[in-house]
């Protein structure tokens, strides 16, 4: 796993730790205690619902804490913004002229309906390096595809971002 971060992505990642932190496992925490304080454990959801709850969210912020430590957020724009690399936005056209776009980010924020691809996938390595109007062909489960570069930004989302 490639161990690069958006700054919006590092955001949102510091977030959630916060979040987690300071919000939702005291307020679990509370609700243990509370439903402890009912008596016979065995046979009380409330109680082993909420155990669970922490374990989860223990390990979620010890993850978080130990990912946040190794990975390097990218905030320079690169010195050929004619080129894709990471954190480019990326407007393509397939073989049968349709519009693909898709934003090339750490794996840490993948996100397949905002059209985030991690920088480890297939696509984003056959994107890598390559200018504007570049021709390539990917390896797909359904054989070659073919793609034209038409557009590629960086910084804010671009206009044309679908």
């Amino acid at each position: 796993m490639a161990p690069y971060i958006t700054p919006e992505g590092e955001l949102q990642l510091r977030t959630e730790l916060d979040y987690l932190w300071r919000d939702e496992r005291p307020q679990v925490t509370r609700s243990v205690t509370e439903a402890a304080a009912q008596g016979d454990r065995s046979e009380n959801a409330e109680y082993t619902y909420g155990k669970k709850r922490l374990r989860e969210i223990d390990r979620r912020v010890r993850y978080l804490r130990k990912r946040l430590e190794v990975l390097n957020v990218v905030r320079d724009l690169p010195s050929n913004p004619d080129k894709v690399y990471f954190g480019a936005w990326i407007q393509l056209r397939d073989a049968a002229d349709q519009p693909l776009y898709y934003r090339i980010v750490g794996p840490d924020e993948l996100d397949p309906a905002r059209h985030f691809i991690s920088i480890d996938s297939i696509m984003a390595r056959a994107l890598l390096g390559k200018p504007l109007e570049a021709e390539l062909e990917v390896a797909t489960p359904s054989g070659i595809a073919q793609y034209i570069i038409m557009a590629i930004a960086y910084g804010d989302k671009p206009a044309w971002f679908a």
